[in-house]
């Protein structure tokens, strides 16, 4: 996989994202990166928390990911509610209550402990050591997708959907959680940059891209055949974040099939 960091497009947009962070914010702040799954946005988390460290602004990164609720509260979540939420994946799989503290924290100037969650072995890691931060980076595949109109609950987007939601109750969980809680979350992430992928497809390859990254360092991971059915609770929100987002940013990066940025604005 070529390292896109090396390209002339990205470094300008990673300098010009990291100038209007720092010309443009009140700190604390907590900025929120969203994106499909592959899309980078870890790496431009990491990139921009170095950048502003460098202009002695305490930041850090965390992902919504590292929020993952263990297997054994996923497993009792699917007991109680769908079998669907046993996976990791959808809104309503995260402790969102703690991101939210977290966040406001930040925001509040007390200390925090960023979590952390080893998609390896598929459960919480220890947190990280408590810090005070100027500035904390969110990033997550769904921020700041609202809840879908009922009516396009409806219509399965795919096998997934079709087969084991038949009677919709697990989309209009999700969609719940969208609306309550992740609603509120949302709004602490502020401004807010999107990566837009070109399509599903290029998501798909790109995440088996960092499925063989995870092998390569761990030796664990999922086959082809557990990814792809992996991938599918997340179609619909990806979905759906191609047709709200445009709007919401406050910065828009474009990328192209190879992972190559196509345009920025700001």
């Amino acid at each position: 996989m070529t390292d896109f960091r090396a390209s002339a497009q990205y470094q300008t947009t990673l300098a010009q994202l990291t100038e209007k962070l720092q010309s443009d914010l009140s700190l604390p702040a907590v900025v929120g990166i969203s994106g499909a799954q592959g899309s980078g946005k870890s790496t431009l988390a990491a990139e921009l928390v170095a950048q502003l460290k460098l202009h002695d602004i305490k930041a850090a990164a965390v992902s919504l990911d590292d929020y993952y609720l263990s297997k054994a509260q996923r497993q009792h979540l699917a007991g109680q509610v769908h079998p669907l939420l046993a996976q990791r994946g959808v809104p309503g799989t995260h402790d969102i209550a703690r991101a939210i503290a977290d966040a406001k924290a930040v925001l509040t100037g007390f200390n925090v402990a960023l979590p952390q969650f080893d998609k390896a072995l598929d459960e919480p890691a220890a947190a990280f050591a408590a810090q005070r931060l100027d500035l904390l980076i969110v990033e997550g595949w769904c921020l700041g997708v609202a809840a879908q109109p009922k009516a396009e609950l409806t219509e399965p987007v795919n096998q997934l959907e079709q087969r084991e939601d038949k009677d919709g109750r697990w989309r209009q969980f999700v969609n719940s959680q969208l609306a309550g809680p992740y609603a509120e979350y949302w709004q602490l992430l502020q401004p807010l940059i999107w990566l837009k992928a070109p399509d599903w497809n290029c998501v798909c390859r790109w995440r088996a891209q960092q499925e063989q990254q995870l092998w390569q360092q761990r030796g664990k991971g999922m086959t082809p055949e557990q990814l792809s059915r992996f991938m599918l609770p997340f179609q619909r929100l990806t979905l759906a974040s191609w047709q709200q987002l445009p709007q919401q940013p406050d910065y828009t990066v474009l990328l192209d099939s190879r992972h190559n940025i196509e345009f920025s604005v700001g």
